[in-house]
């Protein structure tokens, strides 16, 4: 028996389809690695796709069925091409991928230094927060937000789940005392066009996550408020006409890190322009950190 022959009898390659989770599993007798897609937190935003590095992940765009609305798109993994390496984890803004080996959740990519983690920044002054308020968590679209007095001090403590938080800026919108400050993870734009963009449709309206970013106007084509977008690139998926939605991600707010895989990711995901400021920015930040220390 050859060696090849023999690592397939000793790992098994799972995969386990439900509602509410998709599963790929690689169990040897050492290790069993399992990625794990939350469908509910999951948007179909293409984002893991774009920068898998084995092309194990693939947007399935949803069917319209009549009368029902349009669904937003499902992802599908390759059980076969998936090698656990967690930049798809790592990546996604809505935290919907999880990398679990042995029963620890785990980013063996971040860990490594050869991808930077998402900085989900969302600062709360919750001394300007009154007791009876909880706009913030009625805003949030995610329901990451909750809203509670504290037994001890009797004052207002605001929680709020990071992890999961793709950073859409409503719950900062909606804060009428300035209690909440939020930056986004992506920046960039969308452009309408409207000449193409056809006349009481609403598809890219309804798969949006985040609500009145994408509205129809008087006239019946689309209109965007960017303030709360994310960036994410679902409305651009099933938009059924080329070119009426272009999104761009311009940068994307995360760890310092010096990759060339995270390179690689950040020239996909928004462009080689974008790519290229930010590699002159690190330079010109190393720089002065180089000068600053020999002066110091």
């Amino acid at each position: 028996m050859s060696s090849k022959e023999e690592i397939v009898m000793v790992m098994r390659v799972l995969k386990t389809d439900t509602d509410g989770q998709l599963i790929i599993e690689r169990v040897m007798y050492t290790k069993r690695y399992s990625l794990i897609l939350d469908k509910e937190r999951c948007v179909g935003c293409e984002i893991c796709e774009t920068v898998c590095p084995r092309e194990a992940i693939k947007t399935i765009k949803p069917v319209r069925i009549k009368d029902s609305g349009l669904r937003r798109p499902n992802i599908d993994i390759d059980e076969k091409k998936c090698n656990y390496c967690g930049v798809c984890n790592a990546i996604c803004p809505f935290g919907a991928l999880s990398l679990v080996i042995n029963g620890i959740k785990t980013v063996p990519v971040t860990e490594k230094e050869s991808f930077p983690q998402l900085i989900h920044q969302v600062d709360i002054d919750e001394a300007k927060c009154p007791i009876d308020c909880d706009l913030c968590a009625e805003a949030c679209p995610f329901n990451l937000i909750n809203v509670r007095v504290d037994e001890v001090s009797g004052k207002v403590k605001v929680d709020v789940d990071r992890e999961y938080c793709p950073t859409c800026r409503l719950c900062e919108v909606k804060c009428p005392y300035d209690a909440i400050n939020v930056r986004k993870i992506i920046n960039g734009f969308i452009k309408i066009n409207k000449d193409k963009c056809p006349q009481g449709c609403r598809d890219c309206v309804d798969v949006c996550p985040v609500p009145n970013v994408l509205n129809i106007s008087a006239d019946g084509k689309v209109e965007v408020d960017e303030y709360c977008c994310i960036y994410c690139g679902v409305c651009k998926i099933v938009c059924p006409v080329d070119e009426a939605l272009e999104i761009q991600r311009t940068s994307i707010h995360h760890t310092n890190i010096h990759s060339g895989a995270w390179n690689k990711a950040l020239e996909k995901l928004t462009s080689t322009k974008n790519m290229a400021k930010e590699l002159h920015s690190k330079i010109a930040l190393k720089a002065r950190e180089s000068v600053k220390r020999r002066f110091s």
